[in-house]
């Protein structure tokens, strides 16, 4: 029987439970070393994709670049309840330009 993937999204709580509506399975955190043990959590279960803040991901850069060349779990950032730090659309374009050898963004 295959491994059904989940989708999680962690972050702050003001950041975070919208996606409950979604369907997605959200983790709420209150500190940067909650967020740290929940993705290492995350990373053992059946989780394909999480959601990141980029608020948290700041302050989690060897954490989140230990999963960077991993299968699973694909670590995506999105803005938080602040806004953005443009963090998400500057990985994206690292990554398209290592796919494709030019930045087309």
């Amino acid at each position: 029987m295959a491994n059904s993937y989940q989708i999680a999204v962690l972050g702050d709580k003001d950041s975070v439970m919208g996606f409950k509506a979604l369907g997605l399975t959200v983790f709420p955190v209150e500190s940067v070393e909650q967020a740290r043990s929940t993705l290492h959590h995350i990373a053992r279960e059946d989780y394909a994709v999480v959601y990141l803040t980029e608020q948290l991901a700041v302050q989690m850069e060897a954490d989140v670049a230990r999963y960077k060349d991993e299968l699973t779990p694909a670590i995506i950032l999105i803005p938080g309840k602040e806004g953005s730090l443009g963090m998400g659309m500057a990985n994206i374009k690292k990554s398209v330009e290592r796919a494709v050898g030019a930045d087309i963004l």
